[in-house]
């Protein structure tokens, strides 16, 4: 069999289409999109890997298909063509996401994250986020949901930022980039410290729009649960069960690998008396 064979062949049995003309293979990705392999080496298994625009006369100077990369092998090309089917899929859930194609999410303004440009994120409730991650994973796009409560502060603390940001000092004039990017460290900073419901991640995608459609119904439920952990929660008693209180003075220096912890196996002196234990 010759290359193109084995490529169809191993195509076909994972339900992608192919087909050859002169000395080119075209693999559909979408109905805009394909994938050509073109043979470079008339004895080694080898073909250049090109994307390009599909339905396009090659005699049109606007026509330019772009190297990607190059395979040896049948299994090597049927990976390409699944990492590129896999990232199409990315692309067109985040613009789903982004403009908000599907009416269960109607209500939902999703805007892309300035630093990931595969994070997009919603205000909901009075002070939260939804966000989601999408990505290709292990060769298979995922997409990864949290539910983001804010501190109540928040609203304020980016207000003051934003004032900060704007006015310039002369020579330490900022641009709208600059700005852009800090505003955006602020902002981190401030999602660092807030409470995360992380709500799973999920490869079936139009499941994901129903789990987008019932957070955003929960949203302000959800962020009058997620109370932020106080730090200065009083310590529960602790009773001196071993007896150490009572007992003599002994040397402060120990040894440097000594632990911290206490061994749950610490054995009491059976020659002492029950009234030498303290009451729990």
């Amino acid at each position: 069999m010759s290359f193109f064979e084995d490529i169809a062949a191993a195509l076909d049995r994972e339900g992608i289409e192919s087909r050859v003309h002169d000395e080119t293979m075209f693999v559909p990705i979408t109905a805009d999109v394909e994938i050509q392999f073109v043979e470079i080496d008339p004895h080694l298994p080898a073909a250049n890997v090109y994307i390009a625009a599909a339905d396009v006369d090659e005699d049109d100077d606007e026509f330019e298909a772009v190297l990607v990369s190059v395979v040896f092998s049948a299994e090597a090309a049927v990976t390409t063509v699944a990492e590129h089917i896999a990232t199409d899929e990315v692309v067109t859930v985040l613009r789903d996401l982004l403009e908000g194609t599907d009416e269960r999410i109607a209500d939902l303004e999703f805007f892309q994250d300035s630093v990931n440009s595969q994070l997009v994120r919603a205000e909901v409730g009075e002070s939260a986020e939804l966000q989601v991650l999408v990505e290709v994973v292990d060769g298979a796009p995922r997409a990864a949901v949290s539910f983001v409560a804010l501190s109540d502060n928040y609203d304020e603390l980016m207000d003051d930022a934003i004032g900060e940001l704007w006015e310039s000092d002369g020579d330490a004039e900022l641009t709208d980039e600059d700005r852009a990017r800090l505003f955006e460290t602020i902002h981190d900073e401030a999602v660092s410290e807030a409470e995360v419901l992380h709500l799973g991640t999920f490869e079936d995608f139009d499941r994901l729009f129903d789990v987008l459609s019932l957070a955003a119904d929960q949203a302000e439920d959800w962020e009058s649960q997620l109370l932020p952990v106080e730090d200065d929660v009083d310590e529960p008693d602790v009773y001196d069960i071993f007896g150490e209180d009572d007992g003599p003075d002994v040397d402060d220096d120990l040894p440097e690998d000594a632990s911290a912890s206490r061994d749950t196996d610490t054995d009491l002196d059976p020659a002492r008396e029950p009234s030498d234990i303290d009451e729990v």
